[in-house]
């Protein structure tokens, strides 16, 4: 299997599913014709039977073999983190990259943890507007794992300094937040290139 073919494959996997034009965006946008040349490649990936195409679209949602539900509700949850992820690399790819990682219960819950711009970030893609306790709940468990100090031990820090990520949240909607952590609300990645 060619390496590309691999790196879809793998992609799909991290980001649980991506629409056509953002494989294109990731893996065929420096081609004469993205289009065909993915719409082809997709075809051969599924008759491989490495992924499945969610044919409900008018353009195709691809998932992997063994991953999220064809139908699952979650579907544009993971479909914004990807374009997340591809906003982001238009200005720098970043060095690390997790979807959803796992803490320990009770500690924060977050869509994505990345290191860009050689910075810490718990990322939360908030594509809908929550009521005052449902966000306070959200970062009182950023505030526990912030307090156990835990993250001070975590493989991505820097020797010499330990720094808790920043907490990003992607909304529409701007939330009275205070923490003694640093947070910040855009709506986009390019806004938070304006604040910096």
């Amino acid at each position: 299997m060619i390496s590309r073919n691999l790196e879809i494959i793998n992609n799909l996997e991290k980001f649980r599913v991506m629409g056509r034009d953002d494989i294109i965006d990731l893996h065929f946008s420096n081609l004469k014709d993205p289009v065909t040349q993915c719409n082809r490649t997709m075809k051969r990936l599924i008759q491989g039977g490495y992924v499945i195409a969610n044919k409900d679209h008018r353009k195709y949602i691809y998932l992997p073999r063994n991953g999220i539900k064809y139908n699952s509700l979650k579907i544009p949850h993971f479909l914004s983190i990807v374009r997340f992820y591809i906003e982001i690399n238009f200005y720098e790819k970043p060095k690390e990259f997790i979807v959803e990682p796992k803490y320990k219960k009770g500690f924060m819950e977050p869509d994505i943890f990345m290191i860009w711009k050689s910075s810490p970030f718990f990322v939360e893609i908030q594509r809908n507007i929550y009521s005052k306790k449902t966000i306070g709940s959200k970062l009182k468990r950023y505030e526990n794992y912030y307090n156990c100090e835990k993250w001070k031990n975590e493989y991505w820090q820097p020797k010499n300094k330990k720094v808790f990520p920043t907490i990003w949240f992607i909304t529409q909607h701007q939330y009275n937040l205070n923490a003694e952590f640093r947070i910040i609300q855009t709506k986009n990645a390019k806004e938070i290139l304006k604040q910096a």
